[in-house]
């Protein structure tokens, strides 16, 4: 899946890494003793802004959005307490480097962490660009230097990210997938020969790498496909035969790999029009890329638009937002990647356009971006139930038309 890395203080980073398991967090294979070792090291790893006041929730991690403002686009940053609750990071909101679009982006995974935690990556929808910022100790961004550069395409809205290799998703006029390397420096050096190019109506709603990175996914919401590659050492692609491949609904859009298999993708059908006829693919991801659907999907959501895709830690539990209905659908996930629809948890708030969602690391919290308010919404996990904090959501900076989340 989108190899979502982690971000603040390089303990907490690893911490992520190990406990997020395979997915959008790294390469898989670290042993369970240094997952804990990990993991114990990152609950004292609290940054010198942990309470600003005695009694006070410490601060535990950070969240950040995409803002995606018209203009100069910025990031909007949290302190994420130990509570579960959001305040505003010092400085915040953080300048990207390149120009939002100031309208909510249809894609899954505008901004992801680098692999070592060290950098954030962010599309400029506005611009056609991707920004790297680098994360500070305290949870504060800074513009690497040279940090901006073309996306290769227009109108970027999606980002995968597996070690040093980066690919963007381009959703306009000129629609592709381009890959990038991350220099340790947090600059990024495009590919040479590495952009698939996408016919014009393509919309790509999402590109993300499986939990080892040999292969690569990208949702095609226009004529409604999904493309699947192998991976090369040099980082390019090598299309899947019969890739791209019809999806089992209209507008496929979010995507995950589970992350504790990675040969098992799941994939949202957000553009389904009958009364809530919202479902959710499950596939087989083979050796050499081709897909196939797991016995029985796709699985019912009963409900419109579910359209981002999150997957607990430990592999047990699927959600997914619905944009049009305003709830958070619960699956719980079998050995073969079946689903069964446990329900749905409604989002407080009419009308907010509930998007992106991301789990902290630990699992116990999940994040969802709501891009209509300018709003995060933040829900306690309990296998597969979810509760609204009842002090969500919190506000974003000015100005923000969010897309993408990413929580450390």
């Amino acid at each position: 899946m989108k190899f979502v890395s982690p971000r603040y203080g390089r303990t907490a980073v690893w911490a992520v890494i190990a406990t997020r398991g395979a997915a959008r967090f790294l390469n898989r294979g670290k042993s369970g003793a240094l997952v804990l070792g990990l993991a114990a090291a990152a609950a004292v790893a609290v940054p010198a802004s942990a309470s600003a006041s005695i009694g006070a929730s410490p601060v535990v991690g950070h969240v950040y959005v995409n803002d995606n403002t018209k203009g100069t686009n910025t990031i909007g940053a949290f302190d994420r307490h130990a509570d579960g609750t959001l305040t505003p990071e010092a400085g915040s909101p953080f300048a990207a480097g390149g120009a939002g679009t100031g309208a909510g982006l249809a894609s899954q995974g505008a901004l992801q962490f680098s692999a070592d935690g060290r950098f954030l990556i962010a599309v400029d929808a506005g611009s056609n660009q991707i920004s790297v910022l680098r994360i500070r100790p305290d949870g504060s961004l800074r513009l690497v230097t040279h940090g901006v550069v073309s996306s290769g395409g227009t109108r970027p809205d999606s980002i995968a990210v597996f070690g040093d290799l980066v690919y963007v998703a381009n959703s306009g006029a000129s629609s592709n997938y381009t890959g990038f390397r991350l220099r340790p420096n947090g600059r990024l050096d495009p590919i040479p020969g590495s952009t698939i190019t996408l016919a014009a109506n393509a919309a790509p709603g999402d590109v993300l790498f499986n939990g080892t990175g040999t292969k690569l996914v990208g949702t095609e919401v226009g004529p409604s496909l999904i493309d699947s590659f192998t991976v090369g050492f040099d980082g390019r692609l090598t299309a899947a035969p019969g890739s791209p491949f019809p999806a089992q609904g209209l507008g496929p859009f979010g995507s995950q790999f589970r992350p504790t298999d990675p040969d098992q993708l799941f994939v949202s059908n957000a553009h389904n029009t009958a009364p809530d006829s919202g479902t959710v693919s499950a596939f087989i991801d083979h050796r050499n890329g081709r897909l196939s659907p797991v016995n029985g999907s796709p699985f019912a959501d009963d409900q419109m638009a579910p359209c981002w895709v999150e997957i607990t830690h430990d592999g047990q539990f699927l959600f997914t937002v619905n944009t049009a209905t305003g709830s958070i659908s619960r699956y719980q996930i079998a050995a073969n990647g079946a689903l069964t629809l446990l329900g749905s948890t409604p989002i407080s708030g009419a009308k907010v356009g509930a998007v992106d969602a991301r789990l902290s690391p630990d699992g116990g919290f999940l994040y969802v971006d709501e891009s209509a308010i300018g709003k995060v919404a933040a829900f306690t996990v309990s296998g597969g139930s979810l509760t609204e904090l009842g002090t969500s959501p919190f506000p974003l900076p000015a100005g923000a038309a969010p897309a993408g989340i990413v929580v450390s």
